[in-house]
């Protein structure tokens, strides 16, 4: 099988607390991990913008595939200059940060056509000097499912694994993509099951987005010990009594919007960032299909997301279903300025929030390492307010 992996004890810990460890307690850097997979493992690693991308293409034939959401903080570069102000700063960081020679140590970078700035960087990212790293595309097809759309799918689909064997030297057998597809899908189930029972599990949101995220980096299969062990955790009786609320948005940066929650007695019962729960099927995935078809089926499965054209209605009619489920009393809407696909839905969804007498709090934000004070006082008048209507329900 080429997904077994050392048992967990033997690279990668749990903590009491959740927080990821060596056992040598020292942090496993990204840098690290991938240098440590390549000599170990002999992968290749492919570095990827985000969102949407089929996974399992890249497990198995035998590559680790490493995120690139920015990075966060300021840009690592003065050529984030090179595209205009009003671009994304997931964008403009990323883009400074591949010139900076950041992504050296990938053997390639993938560009999914999550918007039109992710596009442009595609054609930009060869042009920069010294870079020399192969240029992978992806294009998901736009709204519902339909047979044209599957067909176009499909194709992308083969030829983006053409394209990834020619790096790996690997052609995968259709065994190989078949065991790489339940791989995910449990990895999926696990992250669901995670996520839909957050009150059971006895951790900070801090924590629990820390454990979920790693799946940007991780070979899938130790991030599979990784859920199994946080689930086993869980708790028959709720653990936590805090304020719950309902958060959407793009990806959770900067990370003290939880710390900040946690801080005045809120917790986040129900998640759309489209880096996180928005990439979870919400029930299990039944594909008789198997290869290539079944992944064009179960893309079609994938929450409602505006970076794949999601149709707005149905959007909204998803998130009050999510709210409703969760039993959230307040609605956070998180998002990266001038992120186009995601700010485009705004509007609709706080009116259709507000007319039920739901509390909703813009936040609006730009991949700062820290929350403004500004920010911060938001957010803490925000859940007083939900406090209070609680109170007075």
């Amino acid at each position: 099988m080429i997904f077994r992996t050392k048992p967990l004890s033997q690279h990668l810990v749990i903590t009491d607390r959740c927080c990821i460890s060596s056992v040598r307690g020292e942090v496993n850097v990204r840098k690290e991990y991938i240098e440590k997979q390549k000599r170990e493992h002999g992968r290749k690693v492919i570095g990827t913008l985000p969102v949407h991308y089929p996974k399992e293409l890249f497990t198995a034939a035998r590559a680790l595939v490493v995120e690139i959401w920015g990075p966060p903080g300021t840009p690592r570069g003065p050529d984030a200059g090179r595209v205009q102000t009003y671009v994304c700063p997931v964008v403009r960081n990323a883009l400074a940060f591949l010139a900076a020679g950041g992504a050296d140590v990938v053997d390639a970078m993938l560009f999914p056509h999550t918007c039109d700035s992710i596009q442009g960087l595609a054609s930009l990212a060869p042009d920069l000097g010294g870079w020399d790293k192969p240029t992978l595309r992806f294009i998901h097809p736009k709204g519902e499912r339909r047979q044209s759309s599957a067909r176009f799918l499909r194709a992308e689909l083969q030829q983006l694994l053409t394209e990834i064997t020619k790096i790996t030297g690997f052609t995968p057998s259709a065994s190989d993509l078949d065991d790489a597809i339940i791989l995910h899908r449990e990895i999926d189930a696990k992250r669901r099951h995670l996520l839909e029972h957050r009150r059971h599990l006895p951790f900070s949101d801090l924590e629990l987005y820390a454990l979920l995220r790693r799946g940007e980096m991780l070979w899938p299969a130790e991030h599979l010990e990784e859920l199994r062990a946080a689930e086993a955790k869980m708790t028959e009786q709720p653990a936590h009594s805090e304020v719950p609320v309902m958060i959407t948005g793009y990806v959770p940066e900067p990370q003290e919007i939880f710390s900040t929650l946690g801080e005045v007695g809120a917790m986040v019962v129900a998640d759309d960032y489209a880096a996180v729960g928005r990439r979870v099927p919400r029930h299990d995935v039944a594909v008789s299909a198997s290869g290539l078809d079944a992944l064009v089926e179960q893309t079609f499965l994938q929450p409602p997301c505006p970076t794949r054209g999601a149709n707005e209605s149905l959007r909204i009619e998803y998130l009050d279903r999510l709210f409703k489920q969760s039993g959230a009393a307040g609605l956070i809407i998180h998002t990266v300025k001038f992120c186009e696909p995601e700010l485009f839905d705004v509007p609709a969804i706080r009116k259709h929030f507000s007319a039920r007498n739901v509390p909703v709090l813009s936040l609006e934000t730009e991949l700062e390492p820290k929350l403004s004070g500004q920010a911060t006082t938001r957010l803490e008048a925000f859940i007083e307010m939900v406090k209070s209507n609680a109170r007075a329900a």
